[in-house]
């Protein structure tokens, strides 16, 4: 399936420099739009915007890459091939980060880019992370323009940290991308260390995982008229699976008669096996009937490879809209619900720990945050005034 296309253009709006996101609606696109901060949908432009200062175009194409094809060319600074190279770009104190053109980019950074992508490959990192990593590499280098990257040094990284990602207010989560990405980068291809510790970088939010109900998993549900979409969602709710996971199952990972289902290398290079309800076995069993899928437990429209992720995520927003829920309700949601329910049950922290593919129990425990179990035995003190 062709991914769709999104272009950056420049504009202005009330006197801001801007950059305008013109795009088909699509949902896929716009879940991965609403991870960039600050972005906004203007009637008068009749597009989603951001203002140029708050997120350059780099972050934009960095998190739309694995959705859509990206058009970024109004950007990108054209020179004539008898103009000389500017190399030197690092600010001064009050001017704007000016990144170099791609013309500008050296050559040398672009094989050194590669040969960090093909140690990453050969570590099997997973696809989105390496082309996370290599983005965050690209981005970094890019700034420094035609300096040797032998020259680089811990300095230029405290450099790039002030006068880029906290000049521009971009995220504490987009910052440890980046300086994780050198970091590894100059270990393991340069064969020297970068000093991160250096940087004082902020902590990371701690945020709630969002949840719904019971009633209204129920109510989503409920307005899935097909039954391979019901299938699926209900798969993703039941299991507590990543929207990947449910994906790649293919029809011998489902263990009917001891009632599993395995998840084969999953988040980590992980397999783990998770318990297969009665109810669930038994539309899984309909839906084979109905389909009768070959290799993929859940096929693309052609038979020959597995259903897209946009469709699927496309699936759950008709339902949810259908069911008339106000909330911007992901394929996560239900992951977070299920574990939710399952403390909210009884169910021991370890156990579903285990289920979801958790590493630490720290991440495990966030649940407990959210659970109204023993929070709406909290009586309050106004009730006996």
């Amino acid at each position: 399936m062709q991914k769709p296309k999104v272009i950056l253009l420049k504009g202005t709006h009330y006197n801001e420099e801007i950059i305008k996101i013109d795009f088909e609606k699509n949902i896929l696109v716009l879940e991965h739009l609403r991870q960039l901060r600050h972005v906004r949908w203007s009637k008068t432009l009749g597009s989603w915007y951001v203002a140029v200062k708050i997120c350059p175009p780099e972050q934009i194409v960095s998190v739309l890459r694995a959705v859509a094809e990206v058009d970024d060319s109004a950007f990108r600074v054209s020179l004539p091939v008898s103009e000389p190279v500017i190399t030197t770009i690092l600010p001064t104190k009050n001017e704007n980060v000016v990144f170099a053109s791609r013309a500008e980019f050296n050559v040398g950074h672009q094989e050194k880019i590669s040969d960090f992508r093909k140690w990453l490959s050969s570590r099997r990192y997973s696809e989105s992370t390496i082309n996370t990593y290599c983005d965050a590499l690209s981005m970094f280098l890019k700034y420094f323009g035609g300096k040797p990257v032998e020259a680089i040094s811990n300095q230029d990284l405290i450099e790039f940290n002030n006068n880029y990602i906290l000049k521009n207010k971009l995220s504490s989560s987009f910052q440890n991308q980046v300086v994780n990405a050198v970091k590894l980068f100059f270990r393991t291809i340069e064969d020297r260390m970068m000093d991160p510790d250096l940087i004082h970088r902020p902590k990371r939010a701690k945020l709630l995982p969002n949840v719904l109900s019971k009633e209204e998993v129920k109510e989503i549900l409920g307005c899935l008229a097909n039954i391979k979409h019901k299938a699926m969602l209900s798969l993703i709710y039941s299991c507590g699976l990543r929207r990947a996971e449910l994906l790649n199952l293919k029809v011998s990972d489902i263990d009917s008669k001891r009632n599993l289902i395995i998840i084969k290398q999953s988040k980590g290079r992980k397999d783990r096996i998770v318990p297969l309800s009665v109810k669930i076995l038994a539309l899984l069993r309909d839906y084979y009937h109905a389909y009768k899928p070959k290799f993929w437990l859940f096929e693309g429209q052609d038979k020959s490879g597995k259903y897209d992720e946009s469709s699927l995520a496309a699936v759950l927003k008709q339902a949810v809209i259908k069911s008339g829920n106000p909330k911007p309700v992901t394929l996560h949601w239900l992951r977070h619900s299920y574990a939710t329910h399952l403390l909210e049950n009884g169910t021991d922290l370890r156990y579903i720990q285990e289920i979801l593919g958790h590493s630490r129990s720290t991440t495990t425990e966030i649940y407990t945050h959210v659970s109204n179990k023993s929070i709406q035995k909290v009586i309050s003190p106004f009730d006996s005034l």
